[in-house]
């Protein structure tokens, strides 16, 4: 299986919770990738760090893959709840983006395997949010588009939803390309840009 087959459809849906094994697999992978970067891992390496077998590992993700893309499905399922969450109790659709613009970028700009692999392996980031038809971009879009047709529910849905993914697209630039002429470097500006440029691409 690739990267680009992984079934990434339904994230925020409810999922089997792992085990403790898994939970500690897991862990381990993440914590060797966020160390030394994604290529340089071994499945070995994870094996060590977790004090398991090597076969236990292939036992259940069968190759460095499949355990690369459960690390990164775990990783978006709490990208994507910290979303949910910073935007479900904003009733004014211009609170909505200011809010879901600032978690989303201090939750990417503060994970330390997106902060890795930003800094060594940009290709990789860009690879993943183009995953299944760019399904995380997509399943965060959609979180956003829901709370703003909430608050403008006289609004297209269709406008509602270029709004949010052009919002979304704003944010990852941002990531990838940090320097620049706008201030963008705390809390504070980042709100304020989104205040006073993101809103305007509201519908209505």
């Amino acid at each position: 299986m690739t990267m680009d087959a992984f079934p990434l459809a339904g994230l925020l849906e409810a999922a089997p919770d792992p085990d403790d094994l898994d939970t500690r697999i897991l862990d381990a992978a993440l914590a060797e990738f966020v160390t030394y970067g994604l290529r340089r891992v071994s499945v070995e390496d994870v094996a060590r760090r977790a004090g398991v077998a090597r076969t236990t590992i292939y036992r259940r993700f069968t190759n460095k893959e499949l355990l690369l893309q459960a690390v990164h499905l775990r990783e978006v399922r709490h990208f994507l709840t910290a979303l949910s969450d910073a935007t479900a109790s904003r009733q004014n659709a211009a609170d909505a983006v200011v809010e879901g613009f600032a978690a989303g970028l201090a939750a990417a700009r503060t994970h330390p395997l997106i902060t890795r692999v930003l800094q060594s392996e940009p290709e990789v980031f860009v690879r993943q949010l183009g995953m299944n038809g760019g399904a995380v971009l997509l399943a965060a879009r959609d979180i956003l588009a829901a709370r703003l047709r909430r608050a403008l529910p006289d609004a297209d849905p269709a406008e509602i939803s270029v709004a949010s993914e052009v919002m979304l697209r704003v944010a990852v630039s941002v990531l990838l390309l940090p320097d620049g002429g706008i201030p963008l470097g705390d809390d504070a500006e980042i709100r304020a840009f989104a205040r006073v440029h993101l809103t305007r691409l509201l519908p209505g």
